[in-house]
C-alpha cells in the first residue's frame, strides 16, 4: 500500500467512524440503558442520553482508522499475484484482520461507554480509574473475545458486498467510483 493510501484509509475510515459512532451514540445508550440488569429507569433512562460519549469520541477515529488501515494492507498484500475469483476470501481476511485490530482499540472505549452508560453521574475519567484500579488493564479488555466473534461475521459479508457494489458501478460508469458512491455501497452493503 502506498502511503498516500494508507492516509486516505486512515483519514475517511476515521472520519466515517466518529460520525457514525455519534450519530448512533443515542439509540446504543437507550439500547444499553435496556439490557441494564437494573433496569432501564435506574440504568438512566432518558437522562443523561449522551454519558459515555467522551470514551466514543476519542476511541472512535483511531478504531476506525486502526480497522481500515489493517483492512488496506492486508487486501494489498494478498492481492498480489492472486486470481479475481479469490478476491471475496481476501475481502473476507482482510476484514477479519481488521476486525482482530480495531477491537484492541473498540473494546476498551466500549466497556468504558457502556459502563457510563448505565451510571450516567460519573465521568468517564473517573469509570477509567476506578476499572483499571479495580481490575486492571483486563478490565478494559473484558469481552475482546466475543466483540471480535460478533464482528468477524458481520465483516465476512459487508466487505465483499462493499467491494463488489464499488467494482460493479466503477464498471458501468467508466471510472473509480467517488468518495460519496464508494459511501454509498457501503451502506448498502452494511
Amino acid at each position: 500500500v502506498e502511503p498516500r493510501e494508507s492516509w486516505a484509509a486512515l483519514a475517511a475510515g476515521g472520519v466515517a467512524g466518529v460520525c457514525v459512532d455519534l450519530i448512533l451514540f443515542p439509540l446504543d445508550t437507550v439500547k444499553t440503558r435496556l439490557q441494564s440488569p437494573q433496569g432501564f429507569r435506574k440504568a438512566g433512562g432518558f437522562r443523561g442520553i449522551y454519558a459515555g460519549v467522551p470514551s466514543t469520541a476519542i476511541g472512535s477515529f483511531p478504531n476506525a482508522a486502526a480497522f481500515f488501515v489493517t483492512y488496506e494492507y492486508v487486501k494489498s498484500v494478498l492481492h498480489r499475484g492472486s486470481a479475481s475469483y479469490l478476491s471475496p476470501v481476501m475481502h473476507m481476511v482482510a476484514a477479519s484482520c481488521g476486525e482482530v485490530v480495531a477491537c484492541l482499540i473498540r473494546v476498551p472505549s466500549e466497556v468504558i461507554k457502556q459502563r457510563a452508560q448505565v451510571s450516567p453521574s460519573s465521568s468517564t475519567f473517573r469509570i477509567l480509574s476506578q476499572t483499571l484500579y479495580h481490575e486492571g488493564i483486563q478490565g478494559l479488555y473484558r469481552g475482546y473475545k466475543s466483540t471480535v466473534l460478533r464482528e468477524i461475521p458481520f465483516s465476512l459479508v459487508q466487505f465483499p458486498i462493499w467491494e463488489y457494489l464499488k467494482d460493479l458501478w466503477s464498471w458501468k460508469q467508466g471510472h473509480v467510483v467517488d468518495s460519496w458512491q464508494s459511501a454509498v455501497c457501503g451502506a448498502f452493503a452494511g
